[in-house]
Formats: structure tokens, C-alpha cells, sequence
């Protein structure tokens, strides 16, 4: 593979497009079709289907996309998807968690930290010969930030920025996200034996219906209800997003999310009993992802909205203050205070005023 001449050498948006469980069932990569610009684009996916996904990322064809904006300034892009289960998964439904293959979907995102986020940078790593440049979004920043509290990965890299950042969740004011965790709806479903929490699942719809029947929560914009109110989506690509969202993920890391809503914590998953809890760490409690464990001559570039119902802004800050001894000249904070949390991937202005600076500050690293 060719390393484009680029200050930049290698540019990664690590959206792992995995399926399986971090028991070994990851499928092999393979390299997407060249750009007219002969760009290499080389994703962790399942073999079945490369048409599927190769379709669902050129649908964010549009200038304004990550991927775009990366290929444009002549970098290599590397573009995993972060969900482990995919359309070309599916045939893995409905897999109880007692089951043998319930191993399949147990994992939550401490099986992303420990494995898949490490295996995929390792492996861009090795294809390049590179330090990378990490981007992630959402729960892409949650695996980064754990990993780089742990020391993870760090020897690869040579900076990261954070889209609307997760690494604490007791203050967000998304009402779906939030009734979801305070009643248990992750919970219910692993009670009636489903391994896999699929959001257009039976189960999964009729208990959002009960909670979408609450008062105070709206859910005729099921995506402002979930992420905020957007500033700067147009509705073609809101359409496309949704033709192919929300997928399935682990109903492990339903219930490990919301844990974190609830506690406010940032900890591995709580087994829920000191012995199980022993038997996995050590210990009668889950350790913590200790923030302030992350190097502080580790560039960083965050950008957070004031609209975000999911990254929310006191969230963030919780964030902020764990780095407040970070080099000043290793971390650069953007705030954009009309950005909810899918601006940062589909609005029409993310590439001036996210992308843009995004890129400039990879420049200078």
C-alpha cells in the first residue's frame, strides 16, 4: 500500500465494522475499490456482503463526510464502523445469552477496548508502517479514551480527535436514552433471554413504546428524542441514515451504557454481585477507567455541542477537568454551541467548521 506524500501519512476514522463476538469470530479485512484519486481505503469487515457495506459508506459520499474529507487532502483514510453487528450479520439473531453460541454477542465495549480497537489500529499500523491519527465519535471516543487510560494503543498513534466525547453519562438529557436506563429496558430484554438488542426488534419496540408513552417524552423525532436537537441536518441524508439505523449491538453493552447513565460512573461492567464481580477483576467492584491516567503529551482535538442530549455539555466538562493538567499545547477544545450529536456526522457545514480545523490540527502533529 502506498503512503500518500502528506504531512499527514495516515488518517483513521475508527468506525470498526466488526461482527461477531472477541472470542475470535472477526472475519478478515479487505480493501475497498481505489478512489479516483488512488487513495487506499482498507476496512475491518464481515466477507459476506462487501457490497452492503462498501454501498453504506459511499451513501456518505457527499463533500461534507469524514471519509471525504480525509481522501480529499490526499491521506490515507482508514474507515472502520464502531458496531460489531451489521445488516450481514443477522443471522446471528436471536441468540439467547444461555445458549452456546450466546458467546457470540457477549461483550460490551470493554471487549472493544480490549480487543477490537487495539487489533484494528495494529492492523492499519502494520499495513501502513505508520503512527496513526485517530478520530472517533460517540462510542469510538469512549473505547479511545478507555484505552488510552490504560495505556493502550498509545504507541501507534500519533494524535486523536474526539467528536462529541463519552466518558461520563449521568448528566445527559436525552429523555429516550435516559427513561431507557432509569427503567431498566437493556435489563428486561437480557431477563427474557436475548443476547441481541436489536432497536427494530419486537421486545426492544414494544418496551420504547411504553416509555415513549410517558409524559415528557416526545418520540415523534425519534432521532431529536435520542440525540438532541440538530442544527444542520438536510433530510436526504437524514433518510440514508436511517435506512440502515439504528443497528443491533450486544444487549451487554445496552446494559453496560446504562449503567453508566445511572451511576455516573465510568467502570468496566458491574456483574451486579460481589462474587461474579470478584471472579472477573478481583475485586467486589468493577475498576475504573481512570481519566486522568491519560498521558498529558497526548495530542487531542475535542469538539462538543451545546445541543448534545447524549455528550452533554456537563458531561463533557467532567471530561475537561480530568485533562485540566494536559499539556496546553497537546489539546485543542472546540464547542460549538448549536451542535446536537449527529451534526458531527451528517450536517452540511460539519466540514468547514469540525472538519476543517480537525484536519489543521493533525497538521501540526
Amino acid at each position: 500500500m502506498k503512503v500518500a506524500d502528506s504531512v499527514i501519512t495516515c488518517t483513521i476514522i475508527l468506525l470498526v465494522l466488526l461482527c461477531g463476538s472477541a472470542a475470535g469470530n472477526r472475519k478478515f479485512p479487505f480493501s475497498f475499490k481505489a478512489q479516483e484519486n488512488g487513495v487506499g481505503m482498507v476496512a475491518m469487515a464481515p466477507s459476506s456482503d462487501e457490497g452492503n457495506h462498501e454501498r453504506w459508506l459511499h451513501s456518505q459520499h457527499a463533500k461534507n463526510s469524514r471519509g471525504s474529507v480525509r481522501w480529499d487532502t490526499g491521506n490515507q483514510t482508514t474507515s472502520p464502523v464502531t458496531a460489531r453487528a451489521l445488516d450481514g450479520c443477522n443471522n446471528v439473531a436471536a441468540i439467547a445469552p444461555g445458549t452456546v453460541f450466546g458467546a457470540y454477542w457477549d461483550w460490551s465495549w470493554d471487549e472493544l477496548v480490549a480487543y477490537d480497537l487495539p487489533a484494528t489500529i495494529q492492523y492499519v499500523h502494520d499495513q501502513t508502517g505508520q503512527n496513526l491519527h485517530y478520530v472517533g465519535h460517540s462510542q469510538g471516543t469512549l473505547m479511545a479514551l478507555a484505552a488510552f487510560s490504560t495505556g493502550e494503543v498509545l504507541n501507534m498513534l500519533r494524535s486523536a480527535a474526539l467528536l462529541c466525547p463519552i466518558a461520563y453519562m449521568g448528566q445527559l438529557t436525552s429523555p429516550l436514552a435516559k427513561d431507557a436506563a432509569d427503567n431498566f429496558v437493556a435489563e428486561t430484554v437480557y431477563w427474557l433471554g436475548l443476547a441481541e438488542f436489536d432497536p427494530r426488534g419486537e421486545a426492544v419496540v414494544k418496551l420504547l413504546k411504553d416509555i415513549c408513552s410517558k409524559p415528557g417524552v416526545d418520540c415523534t423525532n425519534l432521532l431529536t428524542s435520542f440525540t438532541g436537537q440538530n442544527c444542520c441536518l438536510n433530510s436526504s441524508i437524514v433518510n440514508i441514515f436511517l435506512d440502515h439505523e439504528p443497528q443491533p449491538s450486544a444487549t451487554k453493552n445496552m446494559v453496560h451504557l446504562a449503567q453508566m447513565i445511572r451511576q455516573g460512573t465510568i467502570t468496566m461492567y458491574d456483574y451486579g454481585n460481589a462474587a461474579e464481580n470478584t471472579q472477573h477483576y478481583g475485586q467486589p467492584t468493577p475498576p475504573a477507567y481512570d481519566m486522568t491516567s491519560i498521558p498529558n503529551d497526548l495530542p487531542l482535538f475535542v469538539s462538543y455541542g451545546g445541543e448534545d442530549a447524549l455528550a452533554d455539555v456537563n458531561d463533557v466538562k467532567l471530561l475537561l477537568g480530568s485533562l485540566k493538567d494536559h499539556d496546553g499545547d497537546k489539546l485543542v477544545v472546540q464547542y460549538r454551541n448549536d451542535y446536537a450529536h449527529a451534526d458531527y456526522v451528517m450536517a452540511d457545514n460539519a466540514k468547514q467548521d469540525v472538519y476543517d480545523p480537525l484536519i489543521a490540527f493533525f497538521r501540526l502533529q
